[in-house]
């Protein structure tokens, strides 16, 4: 399996093979569902709050007599039926955080991969490091790729600071290493662009050596 390959100002300069271990695996939905949950589900902050009956302030007095005045009985203002009340199983902060094997997460990473190296959609460039933290050169490298206005998983081996200055303000482009990526990043972006090195560091995280 073979991909374009850019020079370091985004010039195609030939192809490069990508690992079959890595970009042709056999694409498990079902595992792809369960990690993609799993990593959402990391995502979620938990603080959602509200409060109860007995939690929200007021409503010690009963408003009015129970009977003899043909109102509907109530005993607080603070009853979930009034404004201002309580809210009824109502939510409340609680830890999302699920866990996942390291080889499932590591499985569905190579399958969402395989998904985008078939729709040719996994690029390679020999080197992304500028010489200044520039927004437009970083602009002009992605244009010259033809893929300017994709949203884009930049994958490097180590993020270089002008790399990370120069791309931070550009919308739709996400810079991360290869040791942090998982199928979520793969899956949400249209183009995955990788350095020659992050190609390395990829295959050393993912078909580990015995």
């Amino acid at each position: 399996m073979q991909t374009k390959l850019f020079d370091k100002n985004g010039k195609e300069s030939g192809t490069v093979e990508l690992g079959e271990k890595i970009f042709n695996r056999k694409v498990n939905k079902t595992l792809l569902w369960e990690a993609v949950n799993a990593i959402r589900d990391n995502m979620r902050n938990g603080n959602a709050s509200t409060k109860m009956k007995a939690e929200v302030r007021g409503g010690g007095k009963k408003p009015w007599r129970q009977k003899g005045i043909g109102w509907a009985r109530h005993g607080s203002i603070r009853s979930p039926l009034w404004k201002g009340g309580g809210v009824v199983f109502g939510p409340k902060p609680r830890d999302y955080s699920t866990s996942i094997p390291k080889k499932k997460r590591i499985g569905a990473l190579l399958a969402s991969l395989s998904v985008k190296a078939q729709e040719n959609k996994v690029l390679v460039i020999e080197d992304l490091v500028l010489d200044a933290p520039k927004t437009k050169n970083f602009i002009q490298i992605m244009k010259d790729i033809n893929i300017g206005k994709a949203k884009i998983l930049v994958t490097v081996d180590e993020v270089n600071k002008n790399t990370l200055l120069a791309s931070r303000n550009v919308p739709n482009i996400y810079l991360k290493r290869a040791n942090d990526i998982n199928c979520y990043d793969v899956l949400l972006a249209e183009y995955i662009l990788i350095t020659r090195k992050g190609l390395e560091k990829l295959e050393q995280r993912c078909v580990p050596k015995k």
